[in-house]
């Protein structure tokens, strides 16, 4: 079982400051690098930065309004992210439970065999 997975997206994610700053915009609704700057412990700078791969990867998007820029989480993106996820952790469950069938097959083979181990 082979799960398609967009890479350049939890490259995006991989990264704490930015699962941070979705954090901030889902809370808030929308917000602004400088906005966001006050509730992180990073630059404005590096907040536009992290708002920029985010941007790219369509995990949000930025409106201009004057001279700010105001982002919001695309939804969408977010439900296909969290959708991979489950994906992922399906195919690994599965994965998981031909290990433990494996490993009882084994067992009952060994108990077969009449040794005490």
């Amino acid at each position: 079982m082979s799960v398609a997975v967009d890479d350049d997206l939890w490259t995006a994610l991989g990264d704490p400051t930015r699962r941070r700053i979705l954090d901030q915009l889902l809370t808030d609704g929308e917000a602004t690098a400088t906005s966001l700057a006050d509730h992180l412990p990073v630059t404005r700078q590096a907040i536009a930065k992290h708002l920029g791969v985010l941007d790219r990867v369509d995990l949000v998007h930025g409106q201009q309004r004057g001279r700010e820029k105001r982002y919001r989480v695309d939804d969408a993106q977010l439900a296909r992210a969290a959708a991979q996820l489950r994906q992922v952790g399906d195919a690994w469950d599965a994965r998981l439970q031909r290990i433990r069938r494996i490993a009882e097959a084994i067992e009952h083979a060994y108990e077969g065999d009449g040794e005490v181990g």
